[in-house]
């Protein structure tokens, strides 16, 4: 019992640990947006990272996901004469759900790793210390950068995802079913609203900023090597997957 005790306690004082030195982190962050001067090529270089880089896996998992759910929610919508209405359940599922949490899952596989890997390198080969020795502040030099890169190019991925997921929703309804293309247009202008489009685009920018943070603390606070590049990588993944998720449920219990 004794045993368990001791357990459950360290669990939380680590706990704890991490999500100060998370939060510190993130207070450091928002402090230094504001401050001058801005490394506009460091940003825009981290654009081109997060964003240009994944399109074309997030547009292939976008299309394809499209086209499963219009075959799937077909497949049951015949069974009771709602053929019609394939395209209003796959523009809102992509638009309000599958569209920015998809998008941000494949970017924290791609982009998180890399950045906690890239911070991680950097601490266990001293370049870190190195910055601060030189007087240049490593928050403001690195995590800020990929920080407002993660929330601006989140969104913008996530529209791409939702317009491809359309497009390949229409593909199986239209192409593969038969049903009319105009019927699938007109369902789906008919229930969409652009506070669909609006709020995802809003889980989309929190998803930007769950990566950006959890995957440069995991790097930025690396020890113990290459092993521990390996462990903060891999712990940047989990956690940012874990983090969207979690936080999917409470923003669109906030939002809708």
């Amino acid at each position: 019992m004794r045993n368990l005790i001791e357990l459950v306690g360290r669990l939380v004082m680590h706990f704890l640990t991490e999500m100060g030195r998370v939060s510190f982190l993130f207070y450091n962050v928002l402090k230094k947006i504001i401050s001058l001067p801005v490394e506009w090529q460091i940003i825009a270089e981290q654009m081109i990272a997060v964003g240009i880089r994944s399109i074309p896996v997030v547009l292939i998992t976008a299309l394809f996901t499209g086209m499963v759910l219009a075959l799937q929610t077909y497949t049951g919508f015949r069974r009771f004469g709602a053929e019609s209405l394939v395209g209003t359940v796959v523009a809102l599922s992509m638009t309000r759900e599958m569209g920015p949490v998809l998008t941000a899952l494949i970017v924290a596989g791609r982009a998180g790793a890399a950045m906690a890997a890239e911070l991680g390198t950097m601490r266990v080969t001293e370049q870190i210390d190195a910055l601060e020795t030189l007087a240049t502040d490593p928050v403001k030099y690195l995590v800020v950068p990929r920080f407002l890169s993660g929330i601006v190019m989140l969104p913008a991925l996530a529209v791409l995802t939702d317009i491809v997921g359309i497009l390949g929703g229409y593909i199986i309804t239209v192409g593969l079913f038969g049903v009319g293309s105009t019927s699938y247009w007109k369902r789906t202008w008919d229930y969409l609203k652009m506070d669909d489009v609006y709020n995802g685009l809003i889980k989309a920018c929190f998803f930007g900023a769950f990566i950006s943070i959890i995957s440069c603390y995991k790097g930025f606070y690396t020890s113990g090597g290459a092993e521990g590049v390996g462990k903060a990588t891999t712990g940047a993944v989990v956690l940012s997957s874990m983090s969207i998720l979690i936080g999917d449920y409470f923003l669109s219990v906030w939002l809708f």
